[in-house]
């Protein structure tokens, strides 16, 4: 599967002074990733949305989101959301800090 380069785009963007975000390309699509932690990717046009347990069911009450079950398996605290769901610039911005937010409430990962 590939991933929508426009996409892809749009959120470098909003990353383009901030070192700490890098990409990896990961099951078809590809992911973005601060302090080792996935927060946000892409498959085929759909965005990946890690908006943690806390955040889960409140996601899933907005317009075209729905549970990210690629594997079969819906991965609680992970959603897709829709194109339009981040047609405009600041729902994907809101979207992508909500994540990040999250992330950044983790633990440091150690490292390998």
């Amino acid at each position: 599967m590939s991933f929508d380069e426009g996409l892809a785009e749009r959120i470098r963007e909003i990353f383009q002074m901030d070192r700490s975000v890098s990409e990896k390309k990961m099951f078809g699509g590809l992911a973005f990733i601060t302090r080792g932690y996935m927060f946000v990717g892409i498959l085929g046009d759909n965005l990946m949305a890690r908006v943690g347990p806390e955040n889960y069911e409140q996601a899933l009450s907005r317009f075209h989101v729905r549970k990210m079950d690629f594997t079969g398996k819906p991965m609680k605290g992970y959603v897709f959301v829709a194109p339009p769901g981040f047609e405009k610039d600041s729902d994907l911005y809101q979207w992508v800090n909500q994540c990040l937010i999250f992330v950044k409430s983790l633990p440091p990962k150690k490292p390998k």
